[in-house]
């Protein structure tokens, strides 16, 4: 169930939508059929599971090459990355190593309970998560020149990784889980303040689709302080996601991808948006943000990201928007009324989307491997749907 703050935010409610742009639900009745089968992610399939396993094992200790992106005050401070980052040294930089970690408990948690990788996988995880090394890491968070060091990007994706052991702990009541969320609660202290403290100062929202992109962060950081149970944070998000986006109109789907883009900035907020709003006030802001969402059940009306050189580093990101994207779509569409004859396109452009984008994880370039198998196990283990 979200938890919503409308009562302090009573003066940023949305207007109500007249019956005639609202939900359109009588003007494609050949839909019905459609809505009624649509399928969405469950359970991750077991030779997936081996594929992206296996390229979180590859780089989770790999500590070169690597892109250490931190500011410093002195050229003492310049090291390898193992000895600055102890726990997350590997997968090129630092927020990859944070999400290939996460991908090997997301899937420890939720994957083939008998597969031959977990012991590996297990092995590698307590390899990182020992109180030594993450006391590295919190030296290393609390270095005064960082300034806005994975902001907000790399601290989300701690925030989610630890919202997966707090999570499978709370379930299971597992041992190992509960072990490594403490050996991690420290940093995330850390990293909520920070956010807590750079949340009332961000004036706008930052739409962008690269690390930078506020929504998508936002979202994973709602998702954590729902788990956590942390109602400061919670409060904050909602407050500045209201405040950001709820009069956005007719956000420009079709300038999207750009070049570098892993995240769309449109699909991405509405995705933010759904984990606010109630179901009829989400529809009715929908309507409005992007008016032009099929009502035929077609798919091709969203076509997904071209990717020219897998090789280079930034062009390879279009792999990883069309995952985010299908995750987006699937989110979108289980957010909307029953009935909503826009579930149907959404749902079929995810499906191409999600196809395109688990094709093209592979082990074959480093400048992919490392990150992308992150974000199929996302969508395919269907992580972002939480209700």
């Amino acid at each position: 169930m979200k938890h919503i703050y409308f009562t302090a935010l009573s003066i940023l409610a949305l207007t109500a939508c007249s019956a005639s742009d609202s939900v359109i639900t009588s003007e494609v009745v050949e839909t019905a059929a459609s809505v009624k089968s649509l399928e969405y992610p469950t359970s991750i399939a077991p030779d997936l599971a081996d594929r992206f396993s296996a390229l979180a094992l590859t780089c989770v200790h790999q500590e070169f090459p690597n892109k250490i992106a931190r500011t410093t005050n002195t050229a003492e401070e310049i090291g390898r990355p193992k000895d600055l980052f102890p726990a997350f040294y590997g997968c090129f930089d630092w927020h990859s190593s944070v999400h290939g970690h996460w991908l090997l408990v997301r899937l420890l948690r939720v994957g083939p309970q008998d597969a031959p990788w977990r012991e590996d996988a297990i092995a590698k995880l307590n390899q990182s998560f020992t109180a030594e090394n993450m006391a590295g890491e919190v030296a290393n968070f609390a270095q005064p020149a960082r300034g806005s060091w994975e902001r907000p990007y790399g601290l989300a994706w701690y925030l989610q990784l630890t919202s997966e052991l707090r999570e499978w702990a709370g379930e299971t009541n597992d041992s190992q889980a509960k072990a490594w969320l403490e050996a991690l609660k420290p940093l995330e202290q850390d990293i909520a303040d920070s956010l807590k403290a750079w949340l009332p100062k961000l004036a706008y929202p930052i739409r962008l689709g690269t690390h930078n992109q506020s929504a998508f962060a936002f979202g994973l950081m709602l998702d954590w302080a729902r788990v956590s149970g942390d109602a400061d944070m919670e409060r904050l998000i909602v407050q500045r996601s209201v405040a950001f986006h709820n009069d956005d109109v007719n956000c420009p789907l079709a300038y999207e991808p750009s070049g570098e883009d892993f995240l769309s900035p449109c699909l991405m907020e509405a995705d933010l948006m759904r984990r606010i709003l109630p179901r009829a006030d989400f529809s009715n802001w929908l309507t409005k943000f992007m008016p032009s969402i099929p009502v035929n059940g077609s798919g091709d009306w969203l076509a997904p990201g071209i990717v020219k050189d897998a090789s280079d580093g930034k062009l390879v990101h279009l792999d990883g928007v069309n995952s985010s994207r299908a995750w987006n779509l699937y989110n979108i569409a289980r957010a909307l009324p029953d009935g909503d004859a826009r579930k149907a396109s959404l749902v079929a452009a995810a499906k191409i989307h999600a196809d395109t984008g688990v094709a093209a994880v592979s082990a074959e370039h480093y400048s992919g491997s490392h990150w992308l198998a992150s974000f199929a196990t996302y969508l395919m283990t269907d992580r972002g749907w939480n209700e």
